[in-house]
């Protein structure tokens, strides 16, 4: 927050008179009110001379569209306009006013409003005066806690040999072969099946069925009850199986029946030199060299992992050492992004059907708050550190991924320079680079199976 803004918040009320570029001459009055640490007012009183020229302006930009009997349209004498239609003009006009000088008045004073404002009140006596007054949501006063040598963890996890064979096999499974079968003969078959949902005395529950579930007998996660029930699985046949499911501190008993339609063997290719070049397009030809690499991935990604780790406990951890309010406008801006999101991701850019968004911003109030939070507290930490992006570093962003999508770096260039997000995320960056390189990170082992 600029100087001024933190020292005007802090004031109960205060005047000021300035330079307004609307008017050459003109010196408006402003008035603001401070409501709270995020909520301020400004109340602004123009004179009649001072509406004079957007009144004109307004006349002589109406000028050409009034039709009067008598007069060619676009021929109506300005006094006749002003004696017929000037009240009511003179009305249409006050918002745009309103507006104007309201915005003038924010940018002399370097006050930085968060989000829309509202008008609040409105007074205009023709002839006398224009007195209005706007209420705005502004950036708290972040008063900045300890931030550096922060104590945090960073889970490192030892790929393992067992956890390299079932990558191995998974992708052995995504190039394997199926084969209609008669019957299920071991794990590597898949049975697909109509799953019907019973009650406790064995009557289906109405609307609890599913059509052509598939079931892979080597998936590790499939049920061990439900992969018993199939494993002698024919075309045709029906199945029962039940097993417990918990949800959160609940546990119940579910009983399915499962109507066998299709069964399928599995047949995986054997991972040897054949396999790997076809998979790779010849860019790797040998096994070894492929386990190697696939190693060499895992631990890249379970080091991103860890990294990532460290970057949302260093935020958790500021978030939670700094109180301070957070304007209501910047959490709905943040929630309304949170449903634009999921309308992007539909084909139609409309929310699913049946989606209950008054639910979905109640339950994801918290998230856009702490989110909030971290915006305003990552802005604060950067200007006390002076941390800034330069047109240097877009340059740099915009060269290495011009390089990795293939587009040319002017036209990239162009778009990050006039992109919010860019230099927000290259700021965000810098900010988290330098936390860390200020905290005290300790290594523990993690135990997450990969």
């Amino acid at each position: 927050m600029d100087d001024n803004s933190e020292r005007f918040s802090k004031l109960p009320i205060f005047s000021l008179r300035c330079k307004t570029n609307l008017l050459k001459d003109d010196v408006l009055e402003v008035n603001i009110n401070t409501i709270s640490e995020i909520q301020q007012e400004a109340e602004i009183s123009l004179s009649p001379e001072e509406l004079q020229p957007h009144f004109e302006k307004a006349y002589t930009q109406l000028q050409p569209k009034i039709e009067i009997k008598g007069f060619r349209k676009g021929k109506v004498p300005l006094g006749m306009i002003k004696k017929m239609y000037g009240e009511a003009i003179e009305h249409d006009t006050l918002d745009q006013v309103a507006n104007d000088y309201y915005h003038q008045a924010m940018t002399e004073k370097n006050i930085s409003p968060i989000g829309q404002p509202s008008m609040v009140d409105m007074e205009f006596k023709r002839g006398e005066h224009f007195r209005f007054k706007i209420k705005y949501e502004v950036r708290p006063v972040i008063e900045l806690k300890q931030y550096k040598g922060l104590a945090v963890a960073r889970p490192v996890h030892i790929v393992t040999d067992d956890e390299l064979e079932g990558e191995l096999q998974h992708i052995l499974r995504l190039n394997s072969v199926t084969t209609s079968a008669e019957r299920v003969a071991d794990e590597n078959y898949i049975v697909t099946a109509d799953v019907q949902e019973l009650d406790e005395a064995g009557t289906p529950i109405i609307g609890k069925k599913t059509k052509d579930g598939r079931f892979f007998l080597t998936d590790e996660t499939l049920a061990p009850e439900i992969k018993k029930a199939l494993s002698s699985a024919e075309p045709g046949q029906e199945y029962r199986a039940q097993f417990a499911s918990k949800h959160e501190a609940h546990t119940h008993t579910v009983y399915l029946m499962l109507k066998v339609t299709k069964v399928e063997h599995v047949a995986t290719p054997e991972f040897n030199d054949e396999f790997v070049k076809k998979i790779t397009k010849g860019k790797v030809t040998n096994a070894e060299e492929f386990k190697k690499s696939m190693r060499d991935d895992l631990e890249r990604f379970w080091k991103e992992q860890g990294e990532k780790k460290v970057s949302e406990a260093i935020v958790s951890e500021l978030v939670r050492m700094h109180e301070f309010p957070i304007p209501e406008s910047l959490v709905n801006g943040l929630l309304d992004s949170y449903v634009e999101d999921i309308k992007n991701k539909s084909r139609d850019k409309k929310l699913p059907k049946g989606f209950d968004e008054a639910k979905f911003r109640e339950e994801s109030h918290a998230m856009a708050v702490f989110q909030g939070k971290w915006m305003l507290l990552k802005n604060r930490i950067a200007e006390e550190e002076n941390i800034t992006v330069t047109d240097d570093d877009i340059s740099s962003a915009a060269e290495q991924e011009a390089t990795r999508i293939g587009l040319p770096k002017k036209r990239l260039l162009e778009y990050y320079k006039n992109s919010g997000v860019v230099p927000d995320r290259l700021l965000s960056d810098k900010l988290m680079i330098f936390l860390k390189s200020n905290a005290i990170i300790t290594d523990q082992p993690d135990e997450t199976k990969g």
